[in-house]
């Protein structure tokens, strides 16, 4: 257990150092509190919620992105079959008709309930558990999806941060961290939360990152 904390900064730090990037990033998001990038992570969190691998789902954004689909009122505007077809230019072929259907639905309501704008969805929710239960009125995102959407949007919406999330804490019990949030935190140092998450979730569905990061820190100790 002691050698277990003595090497908990050390794979902290490289686990950040390699896997450190967003999901949003990746998604070619520039995450920022303005309508367009929130929306764009509604999205993508929404692609992420389906039992799809994340590099598909990930690929299947920008797919969505590039064919001009970046705000709720060109999605709600895009035909079904342009959604569909840009899915499936990403990979998302398995869940590609329901979650076109999905997309211009909760396109829609996000238009008609808050104009375009998820600033007014946090600003109109009194808490964290109001705005999940908000956020999971939108098609397609459950409880995963809400949590996915507020584990990034820490790095812009600081009043919901630190968030890491059940799965998260599943990737650092199998990195040997310990699964107390704000140690995580602490153990991060100046890091961006979301960042620490993001990281953190890749250790929960690739062991391939756990074999790795434990690895290097044996044997720098």
């Amino acid at each position: 257990m002691a050698d277990r904390r003595r090497r908990a900064p050390s794979v902290v730090r490289a686990l950040l150092d390699a896997h450190g990037s967003t999901y949003a990033e990746d998604a070619g998001i520039r995450l920022r509190d303005t309508p367009q990038p929130l929306y764009q992570l509604l999205v993508l969190s929404v692609l992420l919620s389906a039992r799809i691998r994340s590099t598909v789902a990930v690929a299947s954004a920008r797919a969505l992105f590039d064919a001009g689909m970046r705000d709720a009122r060109r999605m709600a505007d895009a035909s079904w079959q342009a959604r569909v077809d840009a899915l499936g230019r990403g990979g998302y072929r398995r869940y590609d008709e329901r979650t076109s259907t999905q997309l211009g639905e909760g396109a829609e309501l996000v238009l008609r309930d808050y104009g375009g704008d998820l600033r007014r969805l946090r600003d109109a929710a009194g808490d964290d558990g109001e705005l999940s239960r908000q956020l999971q009125k939108v098609p397609g995102l459950g409880p995963m999806g809400a949590d996915i959407f507020l584990r990034e949007a820490q790095r812009v919406w600081p009043g919901v941060a630190p968030r890491l999330g059940d799965k998260a804490l599943q990737g650092a019990r199998r990195l040997g961290l310990p699964d107390d949030p704000a140690e995580l935190v602490r153990l991060a140092g100046a890091s961006d939360p979301a960042a620490l998450a993001a990281a953190l979730v890749r250790a929960a569905l690739d062991k391939g990152v756990v074999e790795e990061l434990v690895g290097e820190a044996a044997d720098s100790s």
